[in-house]
Parts: structure tokens; C-alpha cells; sequence
């Protein structure tokens, strides 16, 4: 039997649309935890008005879960206690998202121990199912929802995911523990796939839909589907955010978010500010992330934004070979001057001091 569903209002936060920062593991320039600068990301993305977290994900860096780092757990309960502490003084809640990775043995592993922790919910990646068939990857993520409440997560093949096709969606979405999906093939097509699927299995108004596609950000926020199923037509809108994007920036990001959920009020002078403001937050992606060399370089690009505004002191990463490519540090520096309205760094250094404290 399925566990219960998270509660009402987490449910209502999720549906409502909110900003998810996927959470960086900060490391000091020895390749030591960094507690300190890790507790202070936790405290900045709460108070820059995150509604949620996402942590033992991505840009988290998988490999936190190797037994010579045996980072998975540490990471994951300092994030639960501090998002605690901020949604206590900030008097509102934080929804909590836990990675879930590998066969389903781990899988599961993962899920008791976020469920354990007191995570809300858990974000399934299937990077590890390269193989398998549909039928076996359903039947993957029907066991783990049965330990917890599951976010799809559809991760671009460039940083390790796997296609994954309409019919997958469609069955996915009827599984009744999916609350979620995050969509992140970086591929409108691909992206229109999980939208068709989730309206298909009848749950448009059940699972909640988060852009991923940091290349495409404001432009998923903005879009309504409008997808035909049998004689009824459904609208679709993604909601909200989990991305490694906001996980700098992320004050800025809260403020884009609302600007994208009031667009039906606006103007179409002020609809057409939001498409320019989409093509100016997607350059700056593109040197986060490292476009221009196949996305190598995105964990220590989210890195080098966070260490000039103090939040971290080292790009390091776990991989050694996890580094700024060449030419990285010079589009940082190109889009920070090119974009000074989207940086969030005043808001940073007035309280840098009260998060590392």
C-alpha cells in the first residue's frame, strides 16, 4: 500500500508554482565539506523566498553517494535541519525535495531515508535505467513511489539521462503517488512529450509541472499547452522551478517567477519585456552552464557565481576532473556585465554575514 500523499500544504505550494533551487555542496579548496558555506546556500535560498529545496540532486553532484565521500546522508540531514530553522523564523513552510538515484534496490534505500528525514518528497532519477525497458522502468518507479511521494524528472542525456517517450509519461503519470514532474531535456519536443502524457493519463489537474529546461526558463513559465485528448481539449501550465540555474541569483529568480505568474494581467508591451528578459536569463545560462562546451563545466559555473558573492570559497568539486573550462570565467564575466539587473548580489552582501554566522 502506497504511503500517504504529502500534505495539503505542500501540495497547494507545489500546484501554486514556487522556486526550487537545486542545492550546490560547497567544498573548501582542500575537497573538505564546508558546513558552514553549505548551512549559509541553505539560509540564502529561504530567505531570497525559495519555496522549496532540492538537495542530493544534480547539482548537488552525484557523487556524494560514493562510500569514500560518504556525503548522501550529512548533506541531506543539514539541509533538512536548516531549511527547519529558516521556515520557523520565516514563519512559512519549505518544501523539501530529496534525490533519489540508482537500481531500485538503492532506490528504495534512498526513499526510507529521505522519507525517514523528513523530506517531503523525492525527485526519481532514472540515469541509471539506461537499458531498460518501459515496462521495467515503470514498475521501477511504482516501488519507490510506494515508499515515498515521487517528482519525474526528465534529465537532458547530455549530463547522463536517457530519452524517455510519451507512452512512458502517459504510465508514469497514472502511477498515484506522482505529485510532480520536473522537465529538464533542455528539448521543446521532448518536452512536449511529457506535457501530452501527463494530459493523456487524465492527471493534468493531479501532478504539478516544473521547468528544468534552465536553456528556456521564462519562456516554459509563460506558455500554456493546450493539449487535445479525445473530444476535450486540457491546458497545461508549468508552474514553478527546480533548476540548478536558481541555485544562484535566486532572489532574482523569485521576482522573474512572479512576474511570469501575473502575465495574464499585463500588458502586451509588458508580455513582450518578459519574452526580451527570457532571451537575456537564457545567455546567462549558457555561461553557466558551459554551453559551448557540451555542459562540462555547469556544477562549478553555479559554483564560481555563488564564490564572488561570498556564498561559497571554492569551485572545487568531488570529480577533480569537475572544473571551469577554458574561456568559463570570461562569459561569467560578460553576462554579469552585460545583465547587472539579474544578479541578486546587494541582496547577498546586506546579509552574508547573519547566514555564515
Amino acid at each position: 500500500m502506497a504511503n500517504p500523499m504529502p500534505s495539503d500544504t505542500v501540495l497547494d505550494l507545489l500546484h501554486a508554482g514556487v522556486v526550487i533551487p537545486a542545492h550546490p555542496l560547497a567544498l573548501t579548496a582542500e575537497g573538505a565539506f564546508d558546513e558552514q558555506h553549505q548551512r549559509a546556500l541553505t539560509r540564502y535560498y529561504c530567505a531570497a523566498g525559495a519555496g522549496g529545496l532540492a538537495v542530493g540532486v544534480h547539482t548537488t553532484q552525484f557523487e556524494i553517494r560514493k562510500p569514500e565521500h560518504g556525503l548522501f546522508k550529512p548533506v541531506l540531514e543539514l539541509a533538512k535541519e536548516t531549511a527547519d530553522a529558516c521556515a520557523e523564523s520565516l514563519d512559512r513552510p519549505i518544501v523539501l525535495v530529496g534525490g533519489i538515484c540508482g537500481k531500485t534496490p538503492q532506490a528504495l534505500d534512498e526513499a526510507a531515508f529521505l522519507k525517514e528525514t523528513g523530506y517531503d518528497i523525492g525527485l526519481l532519477s532514472l540515469a541509471a535505467l539506461k537499458e531498460e525497458t518501459v515496462d521495467e522502468l515503470i514498475a521501477h518507479c511504482k516501488a519507490v513511489a510506494e515508499a515515498m511521494p515521487i517528482m519525474g524528472f526528465y534529465l537532458q542525456p547530455a549530463v547522463g539521462g536517457r530519452l524517455l517517450s510519451v507512452d512512458f509519461w502517459r504510465r508514469f503519470a497514472e502511477i498515484e503517488n506522482v505529485v510532480a514532474i520536473k522537465i529538464a531535456p533542455f528539448n521543446r519536443y521532448q518536452t512536449l512529450d511529457v506535457i501530452r502524457g501527463v494530459a493523456e493519463a487524465g492527471r493534468a489537474e493531479d501532478i504539478a509541472l516544473y521547468t528544468g529546461n534552465d536553456d528556456n526558463i521564462i519562456v516554459d513559465l509563460l506558455t500554456p499547452y493546450y493539449i487535445r485528448v479525445g473530444d476535450e481539449t486540457i491546458e497545461l501550465r508549468i508552474v514553478g522551478g527546480l533548476l540548478g540555474h536558481w541555485a544562484c541569483w535566486t532572489r532574482a529568480a523569485v521576482e522573474q517567477l512572479d512576474e511570469c505568474q501575473s502575465i495574464g494581467e499585463m500588458s502586451p508591451d509588458i508580455v513582450e519585456d518578459a519574452l526580451a528578459l527570457a532571451v537575456d536569463v537564457t545567455d546567462c545560462n549558457a555561461a553557466f552552464f558551459d554551453v559551448a562546451n557540451a555542459f562540462a563545466g555547469c556544477i562549478p559555473g553555479i559554483h564560481e557565481v555563488l564564490v564572488r558573492q561570498g556564498l561559497m570559497t571554492s569551485t572545487r568539486c568531488l570529480n577533480p576532473d569537475e572544473v571551469l573550462s577554458p574561456g568559463q570565467r570570461e562569459e561569467i564575466d560578460r553576462v554579469y556585465q552585460a545583465y547587472p539587473y539579474l544578479n541578486d548580489d546587494t541582496f547577498v552582501e546586506e546579509h552574508l554575514d547573519e547566514w555564515l554566522a
